[in-house]
C-alpha cells in the first residue's frame, strides 16, 4: 500500500513554474488631478494619462463628473483649470473621432463623443463656482474653446494660441466654441483667426479679451491668486447671482444658439469621403 501523499510529498512531485513577481501594477494615472485649498478646487488636466494633450473622451467623462458634483459642494466658490502638460491643451482628440467613425460609419457614436464637449461647455457656464483657465504653452483649437467658456483666464505671456479647425478641414464645431467666443471677443476678430487659421500671442489675446490677465510664467499663479484670494472672501450668495445675471445677459445676445448642432455638423463632415 502506497504511503499517502503528504504536503511535502506533493510539493516535491508538483509542477515547478516560473517565479511570480509580487509587485502590484501601479493603477493608471487619472485623466484629471484635484487639489482642494478651503473653497478652491484646483482641477489640473494630467496628459500623462494618454500621452498627449487632447481633449478625450476620458477627459471629457472626468471633468463632467467634477462640475456635476459641484452641486453636492455649493462651499467650493472657486475652480480652477490648468493643465500638468507642457502646453494647457492641443484640441480635440481627432484621432478617437476618427476610430469611432471607423467602429460606427453612422456618426452615432461620434456623436455622443461630440455632445459630451457641449454638455462640459454649458456645466462650465452654469455651475456656481466661479471658474478660472491659468493657461500655459499652446491653447489649440477644443483648448481655447475650453478656456472661454470659463469666467476668468490667466495666461503666460509665452502662451500661443490658433483656431486650426478649417486648416484641417473641419468647421469650428466643439462645445457651442463660435458663440461663446464671438460673444467674449467679437465677431470680426473671431472671423478673421478662424478663417486664416493664424497663430496669436498672449498680448493679441488679452486685447481680444480672450485674456484678462498676462503674466510671466513664473509669476502666473501668483497672478491666478490674485482673484481667488477676494473672490474667496466674497459673498457666496452674492457670485452666484451675478453669475447667473452674467450668463443670461451673455446668452441673451445669443439670440440664435446653434451649440446643439455642432456634433451633427462634425459627424456629417468627418463621414464624408476626401
Amino acid at each position: 500500500m502506497n504511503p499517502p501523499i503528504t504536503s511535502s510529498s506533493a510539493a516535491a512531485h508538483a509542477p515547478v513554474s516560473e517565479p511570480v513577481d509580487t509587485a502590484e501594477t501601479p493603477p493608471p494615472a487619472a485623466p484629471i488631478s484635484l487639489a482642494r485649498t478651503g473653497s478652491v478646487l484646483h482641477v489640473r488636466l494630467n496628459p500623462s494619462a494618454q500621452d498627449d494633450d487632447v481633449l478625450s473622451s476620458a477627459v471629457l467623462d472626468a471633468l463632467i463628473a467634477v462640475l456635476d458634483g459641484l452641486h453636492e459642494q455649493p462651499d467650493i466658490q472657486i475652480l480652477v483649470l490648468s493643465s500638468l502638460g507642457e502646453d494647457f491643451c492641443l484640441g480635440a482628440d481627432r484621432r478617437e473621432y476618427q476610430e469611432a467613425l471607423a467602429g460606427d460609419p453612422t456618426g452615432t457614436t461620434l456623436r455622443r463623443i461630440a455632445d459630451k464637449a457641449h454638455r462640459l461647455c454649458q456645466a462650465l457656464e452654469n455651475t456656481h463656482a466661479v471658474t478660472i483657465a491659468r493657461l500655459h504653452g499652446r491653447v489649440i483649437g477644443a483648448g481655447l474653446a475650453l478656456a472661454a467658456h470659463c469666467d476668468l483666464r490667466a495666461g503666460a505671456d509665452t502662451c500661443r494660441f490658433r483656431m486650426p479647425e478649417i486648416g484641417l478641414g473641419l468647421a469650428p464645431a466643439w462645445g457651442g466654441a463660435m458663440g461663446r467666443l464671438i460673444t467674449e471677443a467679437g465677431a470680426a476678430r473671431i472671423r478673421e483667426l478662424m478663417l486664416t487659421c493664424d497663430e496669436f500671442d498672449a498680448p493679441t489675446a488679452h486685447h481680444l479679451g480672450l485674456l484678462h490677465k498676462v503674466a510671466p510664467l513664473d509669476q502666473l499663479d501668483d497672478a491666478v491668486t490674485a482673484w481667488t484670494r477676494p473672490l474667496a472672501r466674497r459673498s457666496p450668495q452674492a457670485l452666484v447671482l451675478t453669475k447667473r445675471m452674467l450668463a443670461g445677459y451673455a446668452k441673451a445676445a445669443r439670440t440664435s444658439d446653434t451649440a446643439l448642432l455642432d456634433s451633427h455638423l462634425l459627424a456629417a463632415q468627418l463621414a464624408q469621403p476626401r
